[in-house]
Formats: C-alpha cells, sequence, structure tokens
C-alpha cells in the first residue's frame, strides 16, 4: 500500500471521478472502472499506462488515498 495523490471530483451522491494520480512527485493520466463501498473506504479501479489495472482506496477516516500493490510497482510511462 502506497499513498499517492489524487485529482478527482465527488459528485453530491458521494461517487468520484478520478482524472490523474501522482505517486513519486510525477502525475499519471488514468481511466477509471467501478468503485464501491466498504468498511475500510471507497475503491475504484484505475487504468495506468501500458494497461495496469490498479485499485485505489479513499479512507475518509484519514482523508488519505492510496494505491494497492499489484504485480510489480506502477510504472511511470
Amino acid at each position: 500500500m502506497t499513498n499517492i495523490g489524487v485529482d478527482c471530483t465527488f459528485s453530491a451522491n458521494g461517487t468520484v471521478r478520478v482524472y490523474r494520480i501522482q505517486v513519486n512527485e510525477k502525475w499519471i493520466s488514468v481511466g477509471q472502472g467501478r468503485q464501491w463501498v466498504d468498511g475500510y473506504g471507497r475503491h475504484i479501479l484505475i487504468m495506468l499506462p501500458g494497461d495496469q489495472v490498479r485499485e485505489i482506496v479513499f479512507r475518509p477516516d484519514t482523508m488519505i488515498w492510496h494505491i494497492e500493490k499489484g504485480r510489480g510497482d506502477v510504472r511511470l510511462v
């Protein structure tokens, strides 16, 4: 789990639209898939360059975003 910056908007009903994420001080544009909420936070699937799919999570109790570990590190392409 790695903390990240997220450029996004929140709608009135709580859904999120993610435009880009910040990893290692670099901004990466992303595509977005489905999202859901559970006891841990709001989970959103994103598509990074090179067709890398990752899950990001917003924790409302800490107001922190993080990216779940996938196969390999996030490549900054």
